[in-house]
């Protein structure tokens, strides 16, 4: 798009009006419930405001019945079932097109009032919005220019949502492979927007098409220790080499700016969104409160065993409460990361075992306990949240009784994702069964917030443990962030408490004193890690380090190191095999991925500086 002097300024080109009837859902009188009856009710769409009423005679008189800022509302859509969601905050809509045609001109209408009117297109907004201005059977010869610019807008707004959230959708090579092998035309902006946001309601990783977008990796030949002095006593270090980095002004604003008019198979999110450690890692914190599966081997009690399994479940979910604004590194395919704690008495393998979808497994043992899980998400788009489901399950085996414990995971939601003020939470229902024995069964209820909600009622949890006949054996709740308490026990007690923070972890990316742990590399480990370890990242630990400008760059090779690995190895029709773990089918169909049980051998024999091992930066 030229953006000679002698053009019009963008705000000079008339906003295409758009008006039809579409279906609405309204809330019923019960509690402000959203009722599944969807209404006829005509809708005109006029200088950035969406305005509807009974009948088009009403709109015309001024008789409205409701009306939205299109640029303050997020929108999501559903492709298939023709549905347009508008969330503003306090005003939410459920919108429903009768044809797949009108369903495709509102789409392009909204999304070109939307981005006028947040004026966040400048450069892109003349041929833009001229273009829209013309008839609607007109839209397909608009392809080119809807995808190198309206387009752009929108994918820069899902991947900016994507990285703020603690687990990042990894990109496919290739780029909207249905228009491109089976049509003959080429996409419409339509089209493109409708495949971009297809879905909305439930948005698996694979499906993203963002070409490598958000493909986290790491390529270099420099590996540099920590400068942190460990603590005397402790033996590991207590602080990080260099705070965390403001992000505040890493917004939608700034990416967008920055990248309008570029190839987004080719840019890079900023590093500045992110932690210094790694998915990997982040599922290793999980086991920072192994001292309840230690006590749980040691008592006779089915019942409660299973309260302090429970707590473990829930121990899990305290980071949360800290880690709001960065996200982990996501990892390469094939790197890997271990754990080897003998203050806790443990030690701790993960790899990341696939890239499409991305799938982190890990394994960890001690004499009290053995753990596993590997994970996947879907992500749920809620206008101004993010919900980030997990399909995984996280398996304890306790070795004195023979028992075998399995349970879901909460739901994570994160609100506010536009903005600096976000917050977590988790909520639903985690069952925890005994696969080796039905005397009991456990529930956990993470209570969701409201809005209204006090501070003090935020982060809630309930959990009973149930006998066979279904009866309430043991209560226990508390919030996540900072306790349980099991009133039902002989003696009532708290049954745990988080670790008391560092003074200093705001400045410190919200990390606890286990999470600085997870990073360090000292000269022992060095000699023993295998060059695939999450420690030996470049671009994450020149973060660690604070230079962010070079881990920017640093991350760039690492992408393009991954892109050119995927190339190789589909020439070659090959396909990535994961080293210390194997993929399995479970009792019952589900895939599931488990340990081999080589991992500790080869590092004591022959040793990995002695094997074939991957080049992954």
């Amino acid at each position: 798009v030229s953006t000679s002097s002698e053009q019009q300024p963008v705000n000079a080109w008339p906003l295409p009006e758009q008006q039809h009837w579409l279906y609405k859902k309204f809330k019923t009188g019960n509690y402000g419930m959203i009722s599944s009856i969807m209404h006829d009710r005509y809708f005109l769409l006029e200088k950035g405001i969406l305005k509807y009423s009974k009948t088009q005679q009403d709109i015309q008189r001024g008789k409205l019945h409701g009306s939205l800022d299109i640029s303050s509302a997020v929108l999501s859509i559903n492709k298939k079932a023709k549905r347009i969601d508008l969330d503003a905050g306090d005003n939410l809509y459920h919108l429903k097109a009768k044809t797949h045609e009108l369903f495709y001109i509102w789409l392009t209408k909204l999304c070109a009032h939307r981005v006028f009117k947040k004026n966040e297109a400048m450069s892109v907004g003349q041929g833009v919005f001229h273009a829209l201005s013309l008839a609607p059977s007109s839209l397909p010869a608009m392809a080119s220019l809807a995808q190198k610019n309206s387009t752009t807008v929108s994918r820069l707004i899902y991947e900016y949502l994507m990285l703020l959230t603690y687990c990042i959708p990894c990109s496919c090579s290739q780029r909207t492979p249905s228009l491109s092998r089976h049509s003959h035309r080429p996409p419409s902006v339509a089209d493109s927007m409708a495949e971009y946001f297809d879905a909305s309601d439930v948005i698996p990783y694979e499906t993203s098409s963002e070409a490598e977008a958000s493909d986290e990796s790491g390529l270099s030949d420099i590996t540099t220790t920590s400068n942190s002095e460990p603590d005397e006593g402790h033996g590991r270090r207590t602080t990080l080499p260099a705070p965390g980095k403001d992000n505040s002004h890493i917004g939608i604003m700034t990416i967008l700016y920055n990248n309008i008019g570029k190839d987004l198979s080719r840019v890079s999110m900023p590093v500045a969104l992110n932690e210094p450690v790694s998915l990997l890692q982040r599922l290793s914190e999980e086991l920072e409160y192994t001292d309840l599966l230690d006590i749980a081997n040691h008592i006779d009690d089915p019942y409660e065993r299973m309260v302090y399994v429970a707590v473990f479940s829930i121990s899990g979910y305290a980071w949360a409460s800290w880690r709001y604004r960065y996200k982990p590194f996501n990892p390469v395919l094939g790197e890997t990361y271990e754990s080897h704690r003998e203050d806790r008495g443990f030690h701790y393998v993960s790899e990341q075992v696939s890239h499409h979808p991305p799938i982190s497994a890990c394994h960890a043992e001690s004499e009290n306990f053995t753990f596993w899980q590997d994970q996947r998400w879907k992500n749920k788009f809620w206008g101004k949240s993010v919900e980030i489901i997990s399909s995984g399950l996280v398996n304890v085996t306790l070795p004195r009784y023979g028992d075998h414990y399995e349970w879901n995971k909460a739901v994570t939601c994160i609100h506010n994702v536009l903005n600096q003020q976000r917050w977590l939470e988790h909520y639903g229902e985690v069952v925890i069964r005994n696969k080796e024995s039905d005397v009991c069964t456990c529930k956990i209820t993470f209570v969701k917030s409201r809005y209204w909600s006090s501070d003090n009622s935020k982060n809630e949890v309930q959990g009973v443990v149930l006998n066979r006949a279904g009866e309430v054996v043991h209560r226990f709740g508390g919030l996540w962030h900072e306790g349980i308490f099991c009133d039902t026990l002989p003696t009532p007690k708290c049954i745990w408490k988080p670790n008391e923070q560092p003074e200093d972890f705001f400045d410190y990316y919200g990390f606890s004193t286990y999470a600085r742990e997870l990073n360090e590399l000292t000269p022992e480990l060095e000699a023993v890690l295998p060059p695939t370890d999450t420690r030996f990242r470049p671009d994450q630990r020149l973060l660690e380090q604070g230079k962010v400008e070079e881990a920017d760059k640093k991350k760039d090779e690492v992408e393009e190191k991954q892109r050119e690995r995927r190339k190789e190895m589909a020439k070659k029709g090959e396909e990535h095999v994961p080293r210390f773990f194997r993929k399995e089918v479970d009792q019952a169909g589900k895939e599931v991925w488990l340990y081999k049980g080589t991992y500790w051998q080869l590092r004591r024999d022959p040793g990995f500086a002695n094997t074939d091992n991957l080049h992954l930066w």
